[in-house]
């Protein structure tokens, strides 16, 4: 498959875009792939199934546009309550996808990484993530991760612990832990804060998604369900984020 070249300054004016207006993380609920399907009389595989080409789709278009990184939402701690058949499908649609873009994710020089709780995932989809994550961790492009068996509560009752452990082993001082200590015992240690979060399928929570992490990020939620998100979406997505005059709590000047 041939990558498609970064955009130029003038193709992102072409499309309304300026470099600079660009978010620098990309972060996204893939909504509706369940109800997408069930809407057309098709079994909710189908619809994860149609979900990983926009996968595809968007994760080259943001390479292309110089996104510094894509985390996607692939499956929340809470998705474990879902009927065992369609856990079992997402685990091995899971594997699948990291095998077959592990290839792509080489030809695009993306670094994969995975955040999430280990524990309950399958052996296979461990040794593949593992692998990809291995392979691609010299490469300089954008980072794309995924969240699997993410919760961010999860991620910062994890956090408060290894900090607790640290307090008491004599490693940290109870008046030193900081936003910065914190912001460094999560799962996304080293990743830079989402300036956009995206939800797809109209939904407008954020479904413990990154609550720590998106405090200021710009929110953008379409009707569209996630086996349909295109490129149109996430150039629109773009252009209001540009609109957008992001404060930090300031006043502007």
């Amino acid at each position: 498959m041939t990558v498609e070249p970064p955009y130029t300054n003038a193709a992102l004016e072409a499309e309304g875009l300026a470099r600079e207006k660009l978010p620098q993380h990309i972060a996204v609920i893939m909504d509706g792939n369940g109800r997408w399907a069930e809407s057309r009389g098709l079994p909710r595989a189908e619809g994860h199934r149609r979900g990983v080409k926009s996968v595809r789709l968007i994760v080259e278009e943001c390479a292309r546009l110089g996104i510094g990184q894509l985390t996607l939402y692939c499956l929340s701690s809470e998705n474990w309550k879902r009927p065992r058949r369609e856990l079992d499908f997402l685990m091995n649609l899971l594997e699948q996808y990291v095998i077959e873009e592990r290839s792509e994710i080489m030809r695009q020089d993306l670094v994969f990484s995975m955040i999430g709780r280990r524990e309950g995932l399958s052996p296979g989809v461990l040794k593949e993530v593992e692998k990809t994550i291995d392979c691609s961790r010299d490469n300089h492009g954008m980072r794309l991760c995924l969240a699997v068996n993410y919760g961010s509560r999860a991620e910062i009752v994890d956090a408060v612990q290894a900090i607790a452990r640290d307090v008491v082993a004599g490693r940290l001082a109870a008046d030193k832990i900081s936003e910065e200590q914190i912001a460094g015992h999560l799962y996304t240690a080293g990743m830079p804060d989402p300036d956009l979060l995206i939800r797809t399928a109209g939904e407008m929570r954020v479904s413990n998604f990154l609550l720590w992490q998106i405090s200021y990020a710009e929110l953008w939620v379409t009707e569209t369900c996630w086996p349909e998100f295109r490129r149109p979406d996430l150039i629109e997505a773009l252009r209001d984020y540009a609109s957008r005059d992001r404060r930090f709590g300031g006043l502007k000047g």
